[in-house]
């Protein structure tokens, strides 16, 4: 598997290869990468998540209708005979479809050949996250949707595909919460934190019952650094961890630094 591009590179490459590596986030339509490469350079994942998406917004009815028809149908013709591409061909397997019961393939063309007569484009799912029950608890609630809301609903399914695809070829800039340690010991020119992936928290090492920094100097070297970080603190793993706001990764014994260190 080829490493993932950082959003600063991402920026500065030709619209050719911009193309060549994007092309693929909205099925079978580099156009959509095309126009959005106008709108290099990138502040970041998201901005340019929101320029392929503005791209699509703001094309002709006739374009977006051509791009929701160019997604293959689910466990449909295409599937079967190997014809799909090579991002659609994991998701669908991702999601079981690859391995369906003689029923289960006959629930799906019933289903397809409804859904494409009633609002003439297939269905489209970000299948990548959910299994057979639930889509076929999407396919049967959605057959049932005015043309109006189905064309919005498919339009919003494509954007969330093009995101999941994105997200495996382009690395988000790094983020994370600074600590007092990070603050003194970068000061110094010590090596980087390590960030915790599922809180996105930054750990720095550092003494088991030491590290006695006031909150106050803290907060103050933290607004120097050009972040403003919660004032609670917590011991993890070898040093004092300053928190995600939606609570704390791990929990360690021994007291928090006192007031006025």
């Amino acid at each position: 598997m080829s490493p993932l591009l950082e959003v600063a590179q991402i920026s500065t490459i030709p619209s050719s290869e911009f193309i060549a590596a994007l092309g693929g986030c909205y099925e079978k339509s580099p156009w959509v990468a095309e126009r959005a490469h106008a709108a290099a350079p990138f502040a970041s994942l998201a901005a340019l998540a929101s320029a392929l998406r503005e791209a699509v917004d703001g094309a002709t009815d006739a374009e977006r209708l051509a791009l929701l028809r160019s997604h293959p149908d689910l466990a449909g013709k295409a599937a079967l005979a190997g014809e799909l591409t090579s991002e659609s061909t994991a998701e669908q397997c991702h999601a079981g479809l690859s391995s369906l019961s003689a029923d289960e393939l006959a629930r799906f063309t019933k289903l397809n050949e409804a859904y494409t007569a009633r609002f003439g484009f297939p269905f489209i799912l970000a299948v990548r996250n959910a299994n057979k029950a639930t889509i076929f608890a999407a396919f049967e609630r959605r057959v049932t949707n005015s043309a109006a809301a189905e064309l919005a609903e498919a339009v919003a399914q494509v954007h969330k595909i093009a995101w999941m695809r994105l997200n495996e070829l382009v690395r988000p800039n790094p983020t994370g919460f600074l600590t007092c340690h990070v603050l003194r010991h970068t000061a110094h020119g010590s090596a980087a934190p390590r960030e915790s992936r599922s809180s996105r928290m930054v750990v720095w090492p550092g003494p088991r019952y030491g590290a006695r920094l006031s909150r106050r100097r803290h907060a103050d070297r933290a607004q120097a650094a050009g972040r403003v970080v919660q004032r609670r603190w917590r011991f993890v793993g070898g040093g004092w961890l300053i928190p995600h706001q939606r609570g704390w990764a791990h929990r360690r014994r021994g007291p928090p630094p006192r007031r006025g260190g």
